[in-house]
């Protein structure tokens, strides 16, 4: 079995070496954008069954959203929602034979957790300014600004290690017990791999969430003038 530090090379495209993981995650993009585009054709006023069930997906995630946080879900919805839409794809899809999960890789695991620590420097500044972003690394005094530094550093870290060790061990476990055990018997490990995927892609876009709207919060804490307008 492959080292989980190596990906599977596919082919080389001039100084680019494409892998397995570098298409399996471009096909999960295309199928979400692809879904997304049917799934919002021809909205009406009386839903059918499929609004309404994407209707209700979109309330499920505003109120996970309001609850956890306290914040207005608007801002957040579309990234929040599509990063758990595809880290859940992307840890399922080791249910397709001989494809490995991308999110089982360090790479794709290193992109989100870097997705994540740009995406709470946009929020941050869009929330509360320039000023209040800066000003969110000296609460509650200046002489924590070294340690808010590192902490917005280490906890996007203690993300990427997070889902890489868990799904990549899930992947290892099952692999071992069908070539040693046969097809069926690692089913309800395979079980199991699905639910902890769930739970991966709901704890990495809980944390991503936590940590945006905690760092719009005090950037308009400390900057109140932004917040009025």
């Amino acid at each position: 079995m492959m080292s989980p530090l190596e990906s599977t090379v596919l082919f080389q495209l001039g100084p680019f070496t494409i892998t397995q993981a570098i298409v399996t995650t471009w096909v999960i993009m295309v199928v979400l954008v692809a879904g997304a585009f049917i799934s919002t054709r021809r909205l009406a006023l009386f839903p059918t069954k499929r609004q309404a069930a994407l209707e209700l997906i979109i309330t499920t995630l505003d109120t996970q959203i309001n609850e956890t946080t306290g914040a207005s879900p608007a801002p957040y919805r579309s990234f929040i929602g599509t990063l758990f839409l595809f880290i859940l794809v992307a840890n399922w899809s080791s249910l397709i034979p001989g494809v490995e999960p991308p999110t089982a890789g360090l790479e794709t695991d290193a992109a989100l957790a870097a997705l994540v620590f740009v995406s709470v420097i946009w929020f941050g500044i869009s929330g509360s300014g320039i000023g209040g972003y800066l000003k969110s690394f000296a609460a509650p005094n200046p002489i924590m600004i070294p340690l808010n530094i590192l902490q917005s550093l280490t906890r996007v870290f203690s993300m990427f290690v997070r889902l890489f060790g868990n799904i990549m061990s899930g992947v290892f476990v099952v692999g071992i017990v069908a070539s040693l055990a046969g097809l069926l018997v690692p089913i309800p490990l395979m079980a199991l791999d699905l639910l902890t995927g769930l739970v991966q892609a709901y704890i990495f876009a809980v944390l991503a969430m936590v940590f945006i709207t905690s760092t719009v919060e005090d950037g308009q804490r400390l900057n109140p003038k932004r917040q009025e307008n």
